[in-house]
This record gives C-alpha cells, structure tokens and sequence, in this order.
C-alpha cells in the first residue's frame, strides 16, 4: 500500500500527546465561521452523528467511509460535525484514510484547508503528498507542497528533509515528493533551501529530474554557480534538454561570458549536426537521394557553427551530384562569408547569384550592409540600401539601425540623423539600438550640448525609455566631470520607472572618482547592493584605480579583499592597476609577487600589464629587469607592442646609456618593428640635451621620412632645448627647416628665437625674426622693438 509501512515509522508523529512535534499546537483555529446543520440528512446519514467527542475521530472515519465524496463537500451536517476537530484528531484521521482510504484523504485535506482556511502540519500535508505522487497527480502535489513551502519559509528544509527521511522512507512515491520539494523551493527563489534537499536527495541515492535542476539553474543563472549546476547535472547522466542549454547560455550572455556561452551553444549544435549527416547517410544507403533542401539544411548548420569549409563541403557534394544550388544555397553562403568576414567572397559570390538569374533577398543585404558597416565602409553599405530600395525591397528597421550605427562609429553623425530621418518619413517607427547610436556619436563627438537636447526628446515623450539612453549620457557627464547633471538623470530613472543597471552605478562611481571624491565614490556601492545588485568587478577596479592615483594602497588592498569575499573575481585590469599603484611606491618585489600570482590563478596579463611594470622598473633604474620582463613577455605569447619600446627607450635615455638607446633603435628598425612618432622624439630630445645636434638632426630626418606628421611642437621641443644650452646657431638650423617644410611658427618658438637671437647679439636674424612676426600677426612684444 502506499503510506502504510512508512506511517507504522511514524505513529509517534501521529499519536495527541506523545510527539513533540505536536506538544505546542492548540486546538485548531478556523479561519471561517462555523456552520450549523441547516437542514437533516437521511437517516443512514444521521445516525453517525457523534453524541461524544471521544469518539469523534473513529465516528467521522466511519461517515467519510461510508458517504460519497460529493456529499462530503456539500454537505452542511459536514462543516458541523469537523469544526470541533482539533490539530491532532485531523492528523490520526488523515494518517487513517492515507492507509485505508487514498482516494478520501485529498477530499478531507482539500475540504479543511480551502472552506475552512485549516493550516495542516506538516506530517499531513506529506501524507497527502505521498498519495497525490502515486497517482501521479503532480500539478496538485506541486500546488500542496508550495503553499507548505511559502508558510514555513527559507531556512526549513532541514526539517523538512529530517520529517521525510525518518518518517516516509518506505513510500514508494517518496522520490517523487523530494524532487517535488526541491523544485517548489527553487520556484519560491528559496535557492539555499533547494540545494539543500538536493545534496540529501544524492545522499540517500535519489536523483532529482531534469524540470528541478532546470528550475535552479534558472534562479542561478546570473551567478558563477550555474557551471556547477550544469556540471552536475551532465556528471550525474542526465539527459539535459534544450531548455538547459538554453537557460545556461542566456545565464552566460547575462554574465558577459560571451564566449563561454557560444562554446556551449557549438557543443550542443555539433551534437545535432552528427545527427543530421548520419541521417544522410542513411539516406543515400537506402536509395534514397538528398535533395537540395537536404544539402541547404547540412550547410545551414555548418554555417550556423562558423564552420564555412564544412558548409563548402556540403555545397561540393551537391553539386558532384548533379543538384544546382538555389537563392536559398548562395544566400546561406553570403550571410556564412560575411560573418566570417570574408567580404570578397561575399561580393563575389552575389555577383555570381545575378548572373544566374537570382536576386538578393533582404536577408542578404542586411548582412552585407552588416558586414560592410563593421569595417568602416558605411558609404558604400548605404548604397546597397538604395540598390535595395531601387529593386522593390524594403529595407527594415534592422537595416537602418545598422546603418545608423555604422555612421555614429566613424563620426559622421550628421549623416546618421539624416537617415534617421528619412526611416521616420517612411513611417518605420526607430528603436532604442538607433537612438542610442545617435546618442552616443553626439556624445562621442564632444556634442554634449546637442547630445542633451536629443535626448530630453527622447524621454520626454510618452514613449517607454531604457536605461541603455540613460546610461549613455550619465557616463557621458561623469567622463567630463560634471557629477551633478548625473545624478540630476540618476534621479530621473525613478521618475520614468526605469531601474538602474550596474553600468548606470559603474559611470556614477567612475565621476566621484574623476573629482576625487573617493569616500563618496565607495559610497555608492552600498546603493547597488540596495537595488539587489553585486558590485562588478569593473565597479572595484575604477574604485582602486582612482585610489592608485592618490597612493592608497591600503584602500586599493581592502577593496581586493572585499572583492574575494563577495565572489566577485579580480580580472588582469584590476591587477594591473594594483600593480601600478604598487610600482608608484616603488614597492618592486610586490609587483612581481602580484604577476606570478596572476598566472597561478590563471589570469593571463596583457602588454599593458607588463608595460606598467617595464615603466616601474625602468624608474627604479634597474633596467637590466625591464628588459627581462620584455623577453619575458614573448615568453608568454605575448607580442611587445610600440609603448613597450617606448618606455624601453626613455629608461634609456633618462636613467641609462644614450647609447644604448641608439642601439636599441637601429635593432628595431632593422626587425622592421613599427614604432610609434615618441620613441623618435624622445631620443631627439636626449640629444638635444647632450648636445649631440648632428644625432638629433639625423633622427629628426628619419622620423620625417618615416611618414610621421611634423607639427610644430615637434620643432618647438628641439628647438627650445637647442637654446637653452646656448647651441644658437643649431637651432636657428632647426628654424630654418620648419619654414622649408611649410609649418608656420607660432608666438611662443618666435618668442624663443628672438630672446635667444637678441643674447647673442646677432642684430640681422633679430631683426628677420621681428619682421616675420609682424608678417605672420604674431605681434612681437614691445621690449624687442
């Protein structure tokens, strides 16, 4: 029978006075009046009426057994005869009728708690759990054991595992209900509850099913723990659905672990392409030909996974078997060569669509205007908006986002609020993804003003906003430092209803710390766990950078420890900015410390990681160091990039050899390392110093033949330098060269030659310097005239 054996376990439980789970509870209290018999019964009825309440138990098991269960529901004489029933007397009769009478036991359960508002205990509400999972009644098991769930609240599952396990272990239905238990306690977000009667659930060698660990993977999918449930599940020979896949790729995007998520994404679609070619191949064994639909289908999941050589590979196929492609085959094709950014091939390939006679569909031209937008040929995507207009397509608001966006990314803002305009002539209602494109180039542009006024007529219609348009012109006012119109919109987000993200806090914090208001700063951290929300690890990072700038080392360390406490994980930037501000305090052996524990705890740092320990070192004037952290780098896969050698060159040049520096220049230039305009300037200035004017003349013509723009501060920094050491006639040389390549002079190199002329009492290039002043409108001042 069903709860027979495990209720024998139990009569403890069940028995008024002798358990200790029901020595505290009184006589049971109705949340409804009670209700007098209206009218009699028939006799067969009547004649079970208790005369003494001793037996009232044993009376009211003898009519439930003997009237129907529809009478048991209307009848008055029911609600009569049950409202004298305290706790006890309807735990024995439901421990009886859970035994003698299953199908009765939810009538009576259902009976006292719907009409009456009868709170059960727990040891009944299992007992009708038990009977609801062996007749396989799960939605009203799942109904019982919520409401159980949400009365007793988060922190009692223990209990609850304890009551189950001692007293209902012999059910056979008894997996059910945990696994039951388990999932109405992830549904009510009790998630620390629902782990719980998991872990005793593989305990006592019980499973729980697919739904449940869907259900918790779920309520976990923001946090790192969603791999460990999914691990589990896969450890444990779970057949995972797509709802799984699905829950832990949408957990993984909501984390910016994007290339986690499309891991798992390839993993389970190469699962489903395996399938699919052998399924093919069954085909062609059983005389049975693909068609081009077939071929279309293989090659759209190589497509799908990025694998364009296996897509190839099917096309082939298909065609050694005599089977033209058709529009379907090459726009697969297109949209495949444009997401692998092969555009050539692209182009080609529609090239030859039309000289088959098929026509580009709107996908196609979505993805080529697409693909044409990312790398920065926005002119000629529009074209293709046109040519699609011109042939009768439509193109949609995608489209026009795209290029839209496309246009804000190079700066040509004007023209995108030209086409915004015209898609809003055409009646094609713009989306946030083009607003905030327009947004952000404005404020990218330094338009803050323009940027203000588009937006305030954004949010000021009637319009739903997001907080992506908030968040854009928040960060854009606390880049510039004007902290109060921030929080000024900060406080507009609650007016519109809109919630705040971690970036609307992220861009607060950073324009406290741009002000150097760093108490205030950390402040806001306690807003974000306010809104229910974890500070990021971009949150600490900015929080420690600005703290690194004042030296704070202390600060910066009590923020990393914070950090490890919450589970938030400290990536290479935020190391790297430990590491700088270590380096300020020249605390060397530290840095080092910080680097190997990075590659411990499998952090990889980046060239700008080494580039801020190379600079550190090379301050500290032990370069031999700055150049084994530089071999150390290519070590590691890591490829020195132009500042690397820049900082390489100026360590040389203010605490080591000129010489070496030269060196060090000629071996670059020989390996055709691409350098950048500094490392030629510095080395010039270190000449101009030294006096090494032939050198500095020398370099100076390289770096104009290398390709380099000359500006004038390029001349006014030799020059400057020239004459301070009284080297007059070398930097009138300087002078002359910067008129021959066309750069005018400015007041101040004019100001400098004239006061340098003017001490070495050369009277005729004084004089040439005061009449090309007045040439140029740089008035000369009135001490040299």
């Amino acid at each position: 029978m069903l709860v027979r054996h495990s209720l024998a376990k139990c009569n403890l439980l069940f028995s008024p006075g002798k358990s200790p789970i029901f020595s505290s509870l009184s006589s049971l209290k109705f949340c409804k009046t009670s209700v007098s018999a209206a009218r009699a019964e028939d006799d067969t009825v009547n004649s079970y009426h208790p005369s003494n309440l001793e037996d009232t138990v044993s009376q009211i098991l003898a009519y439930l057994k003997r009237v129907h269960p529809k009478t048991i529901v209307e009848s008055c004489y029911s609600r009569d005869l049950f409202s004298s029933l305290s706790i006890s007397q309807v735990d024995q009769i439901i421990e009886k009728l859970g035994v003698e009478k299953s199908e009765l036991v939810v009538v009576f359960f259902n009976l006292l708690r719907n009409d009456y508002g009868f709170c059960h205990s727990r040891p009944s509400v299992f007992v009708v759990s038990h009977v609801l999972a062996e007749r396989k009644r799960m939605k009203e098991l799942r109904t019982v054991l919520m409401q159980m769930v949400e009365q007793e609240g988060s922190g009692s599952a223990q209990s609850l595992c304890e009551l189950l396990w001692n007293c209902f272990r012999g059910c056979e239905s008894t997996n059910l209900v945990w696994d039951m238990l388990a999932f109405t306690y992830s549904r009510s977000e009790m998630v620390h509850d629902a782990l719980y009667v998991i872990a005793k659930m593989k305990d006592f060698d019980m499973l729980p099913t697919i739904p449940t660990y869907n259900s918790l993977l779920y309520n976990m999918r923001h946090t790192d723990q969603v791999w460990s449930i999914y691990y589990e599940i896969k450890s444990i020979g779970s057949s995972q659905s797509d709802y799984t896949n699905s829950i832990l790729v949408d957990g993984l995007c909501r984390q910016s672990r994007l290339e986690d998520a499309l891991s798992v994404f390839q993993e389970n679609e190469r699962g489903y392409m395996e399938e699919a070619l052998g399924f093919t191949n069954d085909m062609e064994r059983d005389g049975v030909g693909p068609d081009v639909v077939t071929y279309n289908i293989i090659a759209k999941g190589y497509h799908l996974l990025g694998l364009m050589s296996g897509a190839w590979e099917t096309i082939r196929k298909m065609l050694s078997k005599g089977i033209n492609p058709d529009s379907i085959t090459y726009t697969m094709l297109v949209c495949g060569y444009c997401q692998t950014g092969n555009i050539k091939e692209a182009f080609k390939l529609q090239e030859e669509m039309l000289s088959k006679g098929f026509q580009l569909n709107t996908v196609s031209y979505g993805v080529l205007i697409s693909s044409l937008c990312k790398i920065g040929q926005v002119s000629e995507a529009l074209r293709l908006l046109y040519e699609m207009e011109s042939i009768g397509l439509k193109p949609d608001i995608v489209t026009y986002s795209i290029l839209i966006h496309g246009f804000c990314r190079t700066g040509e803002v004007q023209r995108a609020i030209q086409l915004y305009k015209e898609m809003s002539l055409k009646k094609i209602i713009p989306n946030s993804y083009a607003q905030s494109a327009i947004l952000l180039g404005l404020c990218n542009k330094g338009m803050i003003s323009e940027a203000r006024t588009y937006f305030d007529s954004l949010t000021e219609r009637e319009f739903p906003v997001d907080i992506i348009l908030f968040n854009i012109m928040i960060n854009k006012y606390a880049k510039l430092g004007c902290i109060g119109e921030a929080i000024q919109l900060y406080t507009r987000i609650f007016e519109k209803g809109i919630s705040p993200s971690i970036v609307t806090f992220n861009s607060l914090i950073y324009g406290f710390c741009r002000i150097r208001k760093l108490e205030e700063a950390k402040r806001w951290l306690y807003h974000i766990e306010a809104h229910g929300m974890l500070p990021s690890v971009v949150t600490y990072t900015t929080l420690m950078n600005a703290y690194s700038v004042e030296e704070n080392i202390d600060s910066m360390i009590e923020l990393l420890l914070e950090m490890k406490i919450k589970g938030v994980e400290p990536s290479h930037i935020t190391y790297t900015v430990l590491i700088k501000g270590l380096s300020k305090r020249l605390r060397l052996q530290e840095c080092i410390q910080l680097l190997d524990h990075m590659y411990v705890s499998g952090i990889s740092p980046d060239q700008i990681t080494y580039n801020t320990l190379i600079q550190c070192f090379c301050k500290a004037q032990n370069l031999s160091k700055a150049f084994q952290l530089h071999d150390e780098m290519s070590l590691h896969n890591l490829q020195p990039t132009p500042v690397t050698y820049n900082v390489l060159i100026n360590g040389l040049c203010v605490y080591g050899d000129l010489k070496d520096a030269d060196r060090l220049l000629n071996i670059l230039q020989e390996r055709k390392v691409i350098l950048r305009k500094v490392a030629y300037t510095t080395l010039i200035k270190a000449h101009c110093v030294k006096g090494s004017t032939d050198k500095a003349k020398s370099l100076f013509c390289q770096m104009r033949e290398t390709g380099f723009e000359i500006s004038v501060r390029d001349y006014s920094a030799v020059i400057n330098r020239l004459c301070k050491r009284g080297l007059i006639i070398e930097a009138k040389e300087f002078f002359r060269m910067m008129i021959f390549d066309g750069i005018s002079p400015d007041k101040e190199i004019c100001a400098v030659m004239v006061e340098a002329s003017n001490q070495g009492g050369d009277i005729t290039f004084l004089c040439l310097m005061l009449c090309l002043m007045i040439k140029l409108g740089l008035l000369p001042d009135q001490s040299y005239c």
